[in-house]
């Protein structure tokens, strides 16, 4: 049934719901996409269905196996490697350029966000922390003038949710240097450090992620 205030079209439901499923993890990779079934839960036929996927199959979360049908991709350590180095040179670029027009509510709100961060790990939960974290970093890049490279990085982060691994459940203890982290990128904008500075800091975080998990899973 298509709840009220959904996309008007069927088409763009199938789609946005089957991302969404995809993205929190109730369609975990390897699943595999039934478009009849898909189509009478949503109750729309299977040409929307179909369409929907098509445009999932183009950002890479699911892929067509012959005599098999659609999945969802599974997880590629190398691909996950590559959407991480790809997030961190665009999104310090972003956070550099967005910097110097931060306002104080802007940096207020990543501040609050962050202590949110430092509080959950008390009783971590990786997916949560990772939806905080996100909501974090866009706050700091959100005010980037150039909406192209936005664009973009919201492009990657589609890509690195494609590959689904989650970093911070593989490695918690990234968690709280990741928050202590945040803390000195804050300081540095808040600081009036130049762009450069502020972006090399950025990407260097993003890594120091990536590093993590590939220390962990070697």
């Amino acid at each position: 049934m298509i709840p009220a205030g959904k996309p008007a079209t069927k088409s763009q439901l199938a789609y946005e719901t089957i991302k969404a499923r995809i993205l929190d993890g109730r369609y975990g990779p390897g699943y595999r996409l039934v478009l009849d079934q898909i189509g009478r839960e949503l109750e729309v036929s299977a040409v929307p269905v179909r369409e929907a996927l098509r445009r999932l199959e183009a950002e890479e979360l699911i892929e067509f196996e012959r005599n098999v049908g659609a999945r969802v991709v599974a997880v590629d350590p190398v691909a996950y490697r590559h959407a991480m180095q790809t997030v961190a040179i665009v999104e310090g670029a972003a956070t550099g350029l967005a910097a110097p027009l931060l306002t104080a509510e802007a940096l207020g709100r990543a501040r609050e966000l962050n202590e949110r961060l430092r509080r959950s790990l008390a009783e971590f939960d990786p997916v949560a922390f990772t939806a905080l974290n996100a909501e974090f970093h866009e706050v700091l890049f959100g005010a980037c003038p150039n909406p192209n490279l936005v664009d973009l990085v919201h492009r990657c982060w589609t890509r690195l949710a494609a590959v689904r691994d989650s970093t911070f459940s593989s490695v918690p203890g990234r968690a709280p240097q990741s928050v202590e982290e945040h803390d000195r990128l804050l300081a540095l904008i808040e600081g009036g450090a130049e762009p450069e500075e502020v972006e090399r800091f950025a990407r260097e975080h993003r890594l120091a992620t990536l590093e993590a998990y590939l220390a962990r899973k070697g």
